[in-house]
């Protein structure tokens, strides 16, 4: 049977992160450790699970505090079981079916007009004629998800 708790050591080898990253990812609200008599950190076996999450989230683009706000809603002081991750999960998967989508509409708009203000195609003039997607604000407005002005209603 697996030990309940973990050393910083023991989590570091079972997840490949250091020591000093685990750390850091203590000071983010990733994982929050106890303390022992003699002052070490003591780690629940769920955080592994808690690092693998941060860990695959960062490489999919989010931020440490997207990440931290997620992990935020599981219940403190004890491991989530099977019922917290699936509503993590079915939050998460909204921020998941944004991302796809505007990845979808970068890879089928990137050779094209973006609605960034650049003019520099001639295909600009028909969908973002005197760079009229400034009104969306700042940036790639078309891959935000903003309609194009050539789009019909």
């Amino acid at each position: 049977m697996p030990a309940t708790v973990l050393t910083i050591g023991e989590l570091a080898d079972r997840t490949g992160l250091t020591t000093s990253a685990i750390r850091f990812y203590e000071t983010k609200g990733i994982v929050t450790a106890s303390r022992n008599a003699g002052g070490q950190r003591r780690f629940m076996r769920a955080d592994i699970r808690r690092l693998s999450f941060a860990l695959i989230a960062q490489e999919f683009g989010f931020t440490i505090k997207e990440i931290s706000d997620q992990l935020a809603t599981l219940p403190p002081g004890r491991a989530p079981n099977k019922a917290d991750w699936q509503r993590l999960s079915q939050q998460f998967k909204l921020h998941l079916d944004e991302r796809i989508a505007r990845m979808e509409r970068l890879r089928s708009t990137l050779d094209g007009c973006m609605g960034c203000g650049c003019l520099s195609l001639t295909e600009c003039n028909l969908y973002n004629a005197g760079d009229a997607a400034t009104i969306y604000g700042r940036g790639p407005r078309f891959i935000y998800g903003d309609k194009s002005f050539a789009e019909d209603d």
